[in-house]
């Protein structure tokens, strides 16, 4: 398989961009500004006492695993 230089470049932007804005988060430690801490926000994860889940986090966790499932699956090479 060969490999396209344009999307090479372009996920390597991605992966810069993405290791700027998560370090930046890391570095500054205000609440809420992660990835991971979005993602247990939407999936209803790791909630203060007291405060609801959100609609349909059953739904967006379910989605969540089901995507999680095909991306292992996709990488090993069985999709």
């Amino acid at each position: 398989m060969e490999l396209n230089d344009t999307y090479s470049w372009l996920w390597g932007v991605f992966a810069l961009l993405f290791a700027a804005i998560e370090g930046a988060a890391l570095k500054n430690k205000n609440p809420g500004d992660t990835l991971s801490e979005h993602v247990w926000k939407w999936m209803g994860i790791k909630q203060p006492d007291g405060t609801p889940k959100p609609s349909g986090y059953i739904w967006r966790r379910g989605a969540l695993g089901v995507f999680l499932a095909w991306l292992v699956a996709h990488f090993f090479g069985a999709i």
